[in-house]
């Protein structure tokens, strides 16, 4: 039995509403990509080259990336000659095991936040303007609040108008505390907010930091500016450092994960507006251009929407059509 089936009878029996949400949210991929390899299929009964050809271009359009396509293609002809597969029909099975594979690519995926053994654990946010940085802190605020963690939210996007009163709103929102502070220098918004944190003996410090991605120099010495101050209130922190995608932006998100992962220690990716594009591939691209594993994927816009990443549910919810 193949890996598909194995989760589409795990899932059969545990319907839950995070299944349902993975296959919500991948609905506009899944139309796009199920039907044109559907079509394919329907054309070439059999596998040729002609068949490997434009199936690749089928993987491209869907945003996987062209270096991850050409590894995945490569692949499959392998698996093709080894197995001695002729049906087009037989190989949807191996497609769906190989992309698998490739997201995994021998490691153990790490999807959870890292916690830390004692004291408030220091999430980083960062990310360029636009990508919903901010609604992502909130969000997952929200989420934390219901597993019943004690959350501080730190202001420290100084630069952008707005920002520290959209943070606010979130802090009503979600019954959380909040430090915004005066000052114009991040690091001391940080310093001040974490400070707090262990006064007030918090689970959980989400800081919110400008997305100014234009002077990369500035940025890296902001970055690491906000990293001392709080590596000198909490060793080993910050935690996590989440960089916030939007989905939407396709190839232009990924160019985004690789500059920031110049700059800083990028230890998870939250993918936003999933369900808003029908290149949900970019889930894969990201994890080969950059090796760093998705924590989190917007699947709507609701408060709940946002969703700890599973490869298995998002494969499943890519493929249950097929």
């Amino acid at each position: 039995m193949g890996l598909f089936n194995k989760f589409k009878n795990l899932f059969t029996k545990n319907s839950k509403e995070e299944v349902e949400a993975f296959d919500k949210g991948l609905e506009k991929t899944r139309k796009e990509f199920v039907n044109k390899i559907g079509l394919l299929n329907s054309k070439y009964k059999k596998v040729s080259n002609e068949y490997f050809d434009e199936l690749e271009e089928i993987l491209i359009m869907a945003d996987i990336g062209v270096n991850t396509v050409m590894e995945f293609i490569d692949k499959l002809k392998k698996r093709v000659k080894h197995e001695n597969i002729t049906d087009s029909e037989d190989l949807k099975e191996v497609i769906i095991d190989e992309m698998f594979i490739i997201y995994v690519n021998n490691q153990i995926v790490v999807n959870k936040i890292n916690y830390a053994e004692s004291g408030p654990t220091v999430i980083l946010f960062v990310g360029v303007n636009g990508v919903g940085k901010t609604t992502t802190i909130g969000k997952i605020a929200s989420k934390l609040k219901d597993e019943g963690k004690k959350v501080m939210l730190v202001a420290g996007d100084t630069f952008r108008a707005g920002a520290k009163e959209q943070l606010k709103e979130w802090a009503i929102r979600t019954n959380s505390k909040i430090v915004c502070g005066e000052s114009k220098d991040p690091s001391s918004v940080v310093y001040d907010g974490v400070k707090s944190a262990i006064e007030e003996n918090c689970d959980v410090v989400l800081i919110d930091t400008a997305g100014r991605l234009q002077n990369k120099a500035n940025l890296m010495n902001e970055l690491e500016k906000m990293n001392k101050v709080i590596g000198k209130l909490i060793p080993n922190a910050p935690h996590e450092t989440l960089l916030v995608i939007d989905a939407t932006t396709g190839q232009n998100g990924i160019s985004q994960a690789k500059s920031f992962k110049e700059i800083t220690n990028i230890t998870g990716i939250v993918l936003t507006k999933l369900d808003g594009t029908a290149k949900g591939g970019i889930v894969l691209a990201i994890k080969e251009a950059v090796d760093i594993p998705v924590k989190f994927v917007g699947l709507g816009e609701k408060e709940k929407d946002l969703r700890t990443f599973d490869i298995e549910k998002y494969i499943y919810g890519l493929f249950k059509d097929m």
